[in-house]
C-alpha cells in the first residue's frame, strides 16, 4: 500500500512539474529572487534565493517563505504574492529551496531539529539575509505551502526566539510525523491528539520559554492531499503553545470564507483560522480582488490572498 501510494505521488509530482514548466510566467513585481551560495555549512543541503526592493532601508522586517513539492524558490514566490507584497511593503523576502522539486524534510527528526539539517540550513540563511540587509531581528516571520507550511511550523517551533509569527497553509503540526512512512497517515487523515500533547511537541523541541510566534493558518474543504483536520490539530497545538483556549473569541467571515480568532489571557490575538471552501490542495490568491499573487499549479484564485492576510495579521502592512 505504500509503496502504490509513494508512486501515485511521484507520478502526480511529475505530472505537476510538466504542467509548470509548459505554464507561461507572468512576473508581477519588479525583480526576480537571486541565489546565494555562501551562508553557511547548510548541513540540509537546500538551496537560497532571496529578494529585496531597490534601496531597502536598514530594520525592514524578513519574511522567509518555502515551497510546496515540485514547487520552485521563484515559482512559489511569484504565485502566492509574496514577490509583490515584498515591493509593496518593503521587506526582505528568503526563499528556500529544495533541489530538484523535492519536499522539505518536515517529517525527518534529522533535518526538522534545531541545529539539525534543513531547520538549521534554514536559521543559517535567515542569518545571512539580517547582516546583508541589517533587518530587525524581532520582526522575522516563516510562512509555507504543503510540505514547505509543515517546514514552516518546524521552523517556529525549533527556534522560536527567531520567528515572531508564521503562517501555514495545507500543513501539518509540528512533530507529527519523525520518519517518512508515518508522513502519509499525518497526511491523511491526519493524526489526532490532545491540545496539551501537541504543545508538549513544541515546548521539547527547544529550551525556549516565550512569548511564543503567532500563527494564521489557511486550509482548503477539498483537499484530498492533506486531509483538512490537520488545520485544527495545528490551531489546537499553537493555542495551548501561547496559553489560549480552543474556542475563538473572534468568529466573523471574510471573502465569505469561515474566519476564527483565538487570543490569550491579555487579548492578544495568537491564533487564526481561515477555512477555505471548495478549494483543493493550495495556495489562495486574489490576482484581481486584491491585487495579490498569480493562478498556477498550486495556486487558486479564491477571492482573498493568504500572504496579504497573513502579512496583515502579523503587522507588515
Amino acid at each position: 500500500m505504500l509503496r502504490r501510494r509513494l508512486l501515485g505521488w511521484v507520478f502526480a509530482a511529475a505530472l505537476a512539474v510538466a504542467a509548470t514548466l509548459t505554464a507561461t510566467a507572468q512576473p508581477s513585481y519588479a525583480g526576480t529572487p537571486t541565489q546565494e551560495t555562501g551562508f553557511g555549512s547548510n548541513p540540509g543541503g537546500l538551496q537560497m534565493f532571496r529578494y529585496a526592493p531597490a534601496g531597502l532601508p536598514a530594520g525592514a522586517p524578513l519574511v522567509v517563505a518555502m515551497h510546496g513539492c515540485t514547487q520552485s524558490a521563484g515559482q512559489f514566490g511569484d504565485e502566492s504574492g509574496w514577490l509583490q507584497l515584498a515591493d509593496r511593503w518593503r521587506f526582505a523576502l528568503l526563499l528556500p529551496q529544495k533541489p530538484f522539486g523535492g519536499c522539505f524534510g518536515w517529517y525527518d527528526s534529522t533535518q526538522a531539529s534545531r541545529g539539525w539539517g534543513e531547520a538549521l540550513s534554514v536559521k543559517q540563511m535567515v542569518d545571512r539575509m539580517l547582516t546583508e540587509y541589517r533587518g530587525d531581528a524581532r520582526r522575522v516571520y516563516a510562512t509555507g505551502l504543503s510540505a514547505g507550511g509543515a517546514m514552516a511550523a518546524v521552523m517556529l517551533a525549533t527556534y522560536p526566539d527567531v520567528f515572531a509569527a508564521g503562517g501555514v497553509v495545507a500543513g501539518i503540526p509540528f512533530r507529527c510525523a519523525t520518519y517518512l512512512a508515518q508522513s502519509y497517515g499525518c497526511m491523511s487523515p491526519g493524526l489526532d491528539r490532545s491540545a496539551q500533547s501537541w504543545g508538549d511537541l513544541v515546548r521539547g523541541a527547544s529550551t525556549y520559554r516565550g512569548p511564543w510566534p503567532r500563527l494564521s493558518l489557511w486550509h482548503g474543504t477539498n483537499d484530498l492531499t492533506v486531509a483538512p483536520a490537520n488545520m485544527t490539530e495545528l490551531m489546537e497545538q499553537w493555542t495551548n503553545v501561547n496559553g489560549a483556549d480552543q474556542t475563538p473569541d473572534v468568529s466573523n467571515t471574510v471573502g465569505g470564507y469561515p474566519h476564527r480568532v483565538y487570543t490569550d489571557g491579555s487579548g492578544r490575538a495568537v491564533v487564526e483560522t481561515y477555512q477555505i471552501a471548495g478549494m483543493s490542495h493550495g495556495q489562495p490568491v486574489a490576482p484581481t480582488a486584491e491585487q495579490c499573487g498569480r493562478v498556477g499549479t498550486y495556486a487558486h484564485n479564491v477571492g482573498v490572498c493568504a500572504a496579504l492576510h497573513m502579512g496583515q495579521f502579523w503587522g507588515l502592512q
